[in-house]
């Protein structure tokens, strides 16, 4: 049975699945506390990437090279873009670095010497995650969502662009989706995932929920989101992907 890695930027992300992990053992590497064990039927590894691309990078390649991981999702909160509102969980078909550019070397956006810009995230596995995803919501309790002003949280599947800053001003959203019409969220971390699972050949899916508007209130209430909407969403999906066996 393969050995799936449950990734975060946030530690409120992994709290409740630490909870309940059983025969939990863990393993510092690097400055990161890697935690083994097995949730429902899977052998699971789960981990504190810290934020940005370099620290999600740094912690795959780890996950790949030591840890026997064979698939990975990573988990956690974006900006919203495009159709995606607050509340919202977007899972990747696509991730691209916005902030990439060695151009006039390469064209703006590729990856120097992939000849790529877009990396595709594993579609079995993405169906997956985005089923689990599905059943949440259809048997979500939605009261807690009231102070946040969500009230009918969308499934959406799209591209994520990523890049090493926190979006967090209307211009800057108003930019990236110029560049970027098809773009549903925004982030810090998938990207860099996507490309080291991509030099690895190992699959990989990234979840996100919607936690601001990528606009000049993208700090409003944050971190209690995270808390109160975010976690608990994570904790749903991945407790429902992994109840059933490969």
């Amino acid at each position: 049975m393969s050995r799936i890695a449950i990734v975060s930027a946030m530690a409120q992300e992994l709290h409740g699945l630490q909870q309940g992990l059983s025969g939990a053992r863990s393993v510092q590497r690097a400055g990161r506390e890697f935690r083994t064990g097995r949730l429902g039927a899977h052998d699971v590894v789960l981990v504190l990437s810290r934020i940005g691309k370099v620290a999600a990078a740094t912690t795959v390649t780890l996950l790949l090279a030591e840890f026997g991981v064979e698939r990975v999702l990573f988990t956690g909160v974006a900006g919203g873009l495009g159709s995606a509102r607050v509340g919202d969980i977007v899972v990747a078909d696509t991730l691209l670095q916005h902030d990439m550019d060695a151009s006039p070397l390469f064209p703006r956006h590729e990856v120097p010497l992939y000849g790529l810009s877009r990396f595709a995230a594993d579609a079995g596995l993405s169906a997956a995650v985005q089923a689990a995803a599905a059943s949440v919501l259809d048997h979500l309790q939605r009261d807690h969502l009231d102070d946040f002003g969500v009230r009918d949280p969308q499934l959406r599947r799209g591209l994520i662009l990523s890049g090493d800053r926190f979006v967090s001003s209307a211009g800057e959203s108003r930019l990236l989706q110029a560049s970027f019409p098809d773009a549903l969220a925004v982030e810090m971390e998938g990207a860099a995932v996507a490309q080291v699972c991509h030099d690895f050949g190992v699959p990989f899916a990234v979840l996100r929920t919607v936690s601001d508007r990528a606009d000049d209130a993208a700090h409003v209430d944050f971190n209690r989101f995270i808390a109160e909407v975010a976690s608990r969403y994570t904790q749903a999906i991945v407790t429902a992907l992994l109840a059933r066996p490969d």
